[in-house]
């Protein structure tokens, strides 16, 4: 019932005050248009809360597993993310690469794939591996000084054999 209410309520937005002044001069073309705009961004709330990003992808390396790897390097970026992604690829991934060497911990609001996170020291050894639940806020820490992390999908690490002490390989320096 709410999302036949919404495209309505953005077309009668068209010809409301102050618009109703530019009604006579607008064609009946834009008018469509817009309305039209409008009632895809009611129909699809994910895409209006998200503007397109596209991250550069860099190849990383796990003993013999190769990674392709989005990178998130400014605060923009790391705080995008994995956001609103309905799938990403068996050798795909998302590292993270933080400013600071510092304790970073990693939240998964509007991600809706699970999730396994690797916080990485600057020479890229795994520090510790945390598993995360899709769409909640709990916080998943480094449990010392990193400078990176790497995201890929729930348990990717595990079935590989990787683990604390491991190193990637591959990572940009800061």
């Amino acid at each position: 019932m709410f999302l036949r209410q919404l495209p309505q309520a953005a077309c009668s937005l068209v010809k409301s005050f102050p618009a109703r002044a530019l009604l006579h001069i607008m064609p009946a073309a834009v008018r469509a248009l817009l309305c039209g705009a409008l009632l895809l961004l009611t129909l699809n709330p994910a895409a209006a809360q998200q503007s397109p990003t596209e991250f550069r992808v860099i190849a990383l390396q796990a003993g013999i597993h190769l990674i392709q790897a989005e990178i998130g390097t400014n605060p923009s970026e790391r705080e995008r993310g994995l956001m609103f992604r309905e799938k990403l690829g068996p050798n795909q991934g998302m590292a993270f690469l933080f400013d600071q060497l510092a304790i970073h911990c990693m939240w998964m609001k509007n991600t809706y794939l699970p999730l396994s996170v690797a916080f990485l020291s600057e020479d890229g050894t795994i520090l510790n591996i945390e598993d995360m639940k899709p769409r909640t806020e709990d916080s998943h820490c480094a449990e010392k000084p990193a400078r990176y992390a790497l995201e890929m999908n729930l348990g990717w690490f595990a079935k590989r054999g990787i683990k604390a002490g491991g190193r990637i390989l591959g990572l940009p320096k800061g």
